[in-house]
């Protein structure tokens, strides 16, 4: 099991899920939480079930520069210091195409998805000198690397996380400081809910639905959960990861390694597709020419 004992963690948009799914890991491997989100019902209710001495619930809007820096102090203040971020908080913003371009959405999801990682990272700076080093962790995506999975806006953000981290982790590497980025896949959370529109309760309900529909997406035979992030940002955090910084992690149960036709004999594929052909009436063809 990955080994956090003695480590402060801030997460990001950790009431709900990946970053839940982050606090519970974390703490499980001994690490301290200052958990920040909006959501203060939740995050309120995250605090009680671990107690004060091991998570601290503290309300932060990324994209407001003194949020983040009040979140950074309550790892001061409550844990004694800073070893982690796990810039993790984000929604799907606007879903405007570059025809339909809305500037004020643009820059309300740029400011969300992308300049708070800057401004986080930016902002923890001092906390991890103090420190000695650290761990800088920031949620990606696999629309980071291939078009279709998300909206335009939001996808070239997500690029910029992923190629952030790897300028930063230069930079800051004289620090002691390492910066990596994790790229999910299709990850069952409300993520899907909010981006339609929907309220958070909806949301939560639909990430259920996302859980048993996602199964026949992806080589794995399952959606992805919290959980598996979560994972591999636990291990980024720890000694363990040591050598690693700059680097970039696709968590996808393998969506990304091909159409479904490349995993999935039952689909035709694209030139069977084109002729009209199920797979079946292929190889009953290719037997009849065998048989001559």
């Amino acid at each position: 099991m990955t080994d956090l004992n003695g480590k402060t963690a801030l997460i990001t948009g950790a009431a709900s899920g990946i970053g839940l799914a982050s606090v519970e890991t974390f703490v499980e491997a001994g690490a301290r939480v200052v958990a920040a989100d909006i959501q203060d019902e939740k995050g309120a209710a995250l605090e009680a079930r671990f107690g004060a001495d091991t998570v601290r619930y503290v309300p932060c809007d990324v994209t407001r520069p003194d949020d983040i820096s009040g979140a950074l102090s309550a790892c001061e203040d409550s844990f004694g210091g800073l070893d982690i971020l796990f810039n993790n908080a984000g929604a799907g913003g606007t879903s405007a195409t570059v025809e339909e371009f809305d500037p004020e959405g643009f820059d309300a999801t740029v400011a969300l998805l992308l300049k708070s990682v800057f401004m986080g990272t930016h902002l923890a700076l001092p906390h991890f000198k103090a420190r000695g080093g650290g761990s800088v962790i920031n949620t990606s995506s696999i629309s980071a690397i291939s078009a279709g999975y998300a909206p335009i806006v939001y996808s070239v953000c997500k690029r910029g996380v992923a190629h952030f981290s790897k300028i930063a982790a230069g930079e800051l590497a004289k620090y002691g400081i390492r910066v990596n980025a994790i790229l999910p896949g299709f990850i069952a959370t409300s993520i899907f809910g909010t981006s339609l529109g929907l309220t958070r309760e909806q949301a939560d309900q639909m990430a259920e639905m996302v859980a048993q529909g996602g199964a026949k997406m992806q080589p794995v035979g399952r959606a992805g959960h919290g959980r598996d992030i979560a994972g591999m940002a636990a291990f980024l955090a720890s000694d363990a990861a040591g050598f690693i910084t700059g680097s970039e992690f696709v968590v996808d149960g393998g969506i990304t390694t091909g159409p479904s036709y490349s995993w999935n004999e039952e689909e035709a594929g694209p030139i069977l597709d084109a002729l009209g052909i199920t797979p079946e009436q292929a190889e009953q063809m290719a037997e009849a020419m065998r048989k001559g």
